[in-house]
């Protein structure tokens, strides 16, 4: 892997000199393919001198060429972070020299440095992500695969073939010693067996423009705040086949990576946010395979870094770390199955609480898809979703369409594989038959779950809530009064408790 001795060229940039009089003290970070210098407000990313399957810093002309590609394809998302590229040289004494006269020996990515516990990652093991953190994550990454251009000659069945051999001719090169060979095979014949099921859907993606300039390696680590935002940096430069990709695929990682560290619930809400804004909910017969895909790669990757760790303890941490990810690649492509929930009442009952904490344990990882009606109608409105509707946003025309786009959503995800929960008030006995229908063509067990609160209560949840999508307020909750919703054959549930009390009845009541 290794094929060039760079020691001359780390231990020089390891000293505070090589960057010039009155720098200060050098923090090194390294990965098994680069090794990143802090000095000051500075960083500098010297990629390693290795060759992989999938990628060849080999020659110093390749390393020059992937850090200016590095550059161009990162100030997408970081514009402000990303600086330039710069030469260490081979000065005519022999000494090197950063940004120097003579002969260039080597090149880094420049870059400004930020608070490295500004982190995602780091965030993620303090506790410190939320529900507003992902909601915004996932708002960030819509808006760059929204933004980025299409690449119709890469993913497809093809183009996700070249990345599943190349996860099985990396794991023959890098796994042994670490990795259980019998689970290895059986993971290359499982990801083979599920690519192949999924070829049509995914050269349909393709063909529909699914398939962009992505960032391509989306993990909580390649994530920070900024401005009290998320802000991606470090996408893949180096390999096409890596970046032009599934924008599901792209996405997968940052879901599996949550999801491996017990966040399961922000990746089952970051996952239902990227699908409200995009409405990309036939792909979900995908993701299985992505994710699966996602956990082998870092399963090789730790698997190689374990051989280049020169802290004793971190190779061990890598090496029980490629073992979960392998575990994890072979769990995503056996799921639970799935089932139908429709949770309905007046507004300010708790229907999409409950429906979001509700999601992460039912069906396939990282949960349900959770359809909800004050999402669509602002899609299909084409507004932001926490903008607020005229009038014309609640035309009798245009609720019946948002319930007719809600059930063609959950049908969508169902036959996909994916359980689903449909948050609505269904005030309407036809809406509540046509959603329990749904179970019944799509041959999936369904719970229907009417929430209950007092009026009092009602009004003042919808009063004090905040970045919420629903636009009811204190006088539709009065309104909602008066109406008459027929026999309720669902399951009641007194919401007006704390929050995990409801949340506890909603799951006992569909057998969780």
């Amino acid at each position: 892997m290794i094929v060039e001795d760079q020691g001359d060229v780390i231990a020089f940039l390891s000293r505070p000199r090589a960057y010039g009089a009155g720098a200060s003290a050098v923090e090194r970070l390294e990965t098994h393919v680069s090794v990143i210098f802090l000095t000051g407000d500075r960083a500098y990313k010297l990629k390693r001198a290795v060759r992989f399957p999938y990628l060849d810093f080999s020659t110093s002309a390749l390393r020059r060429a992937a850090c200016e590609a590095e550059v161009a394809v990162n100030r997408r998302t970081a514009p402000g972070m990303y600086l330039g590229v710069v030469a260490v040289t081979r000065e005519p004494g022999g000494g090197l020299r950063l940004g120097g006269d003579g002969a260039p020996v080597d090149w880094l990515v420049k870059m400004t440095r930020f608070d490295q516990d500004t982190l995602f990652d780091r965030l993620a093991r303090l506790g410190a992500l939320d529900r507003p953190a992902m909601e915004d994550l996932a708002d960030a990454i819509a808006r760059l695969h929204g933004e980025a251009e299409e690449r119709g000659r890469g993913g497809g069945h093809a183009g996700m073939g070249v990345i599943v051999d190349g996860n099985a001719e990396t794991f023959a090169e890098c796994a042994n010693g670490v990795l259980d060979p019998v689970k290895v095979e059986r993971l290359n014949v499982a990801t083979r067996r599920a690519l192949d099921g999924c070829a049509a859907l995914l050269d349909a993606r393709r063909a529909g423009g699914r398939v962009r300039h992505c960032h391509g390696d989306l993990h909580l680590r390649n994530i920070f705040r900024m401005d009290g935002k998320p802000t991606l940096f470090d996408g893949i430069e180096f390999n096409p086949v890596l970046s032009d990709i599934d924008v599901l695929y792209d996405l997968a990682f940052v879901l599996m990576d949550l999801d491996h560290r017990g966040l399961r619930r922000l990746a089952s809400i970051a996952l239902n946010r990227y699908l409200d804004i995009t409405g990309d909910t036939a792909g979900l017969g995908a993701l299985g395979l992505f994710l699966s895909v996602r956990a082998a790669i870092r399963s090789h990757v730790e698997a190689a870094a374990a051989a280049t760790r020169t802290d004793r303890a971190e190779a061990r941490r890598s090496r029980a770390e490629a073992r979960a990810y392998l575990d994890r690649a072979l769990a995503y492509l056996a799921p639970s199955p799935p089932v139908l929930v429709a949770v309905g009442g007046f507004s300010g009952t708790g229907k999409s609480r409950l429906a979001r904490e509700l999601a992460p344990f039912l069906g396939a990882p990282p949960g349900a898809r959770v359809v909800r009606s004050d999402v669509i109608r602002k899609r299909l409105s084409g507004v932001d979703l926490l903008a607020r509707l005229g009038p014309e946003g609640y035309s009798a025309a245009m609720t019946e369409r948002t319930y007719r786009t809600l059930f063609d959503e959950a049908q969508a995800a169902l036959e996909a594989g994916y359980a689903v929960i449909a948050d609505a008030v269904f005030a309407r006995p036809g809406q509540r038959r046509a959603i329990a229908a749904i179970s019944a063509s799509t041959h999936v067990p369904f719970h229907g779950l009417w929430l209950e609160a007092p009026l009092e209560a009602r009004q003042r949840r919808v009063t004090v809530r905040r970045r919420n999508v629903s636009d009811a307020d204190a006088g539709l909750v009065r309104a909602q009064a008066a109406y008459d919703v027929g026999e309720i054959d669902w399951d009641r549930i007194d919401s007006s408790g704390p929050r995990e009390e409801t949340l506890g009845k909603g799951r006992a009541l569909i057998g969780l």
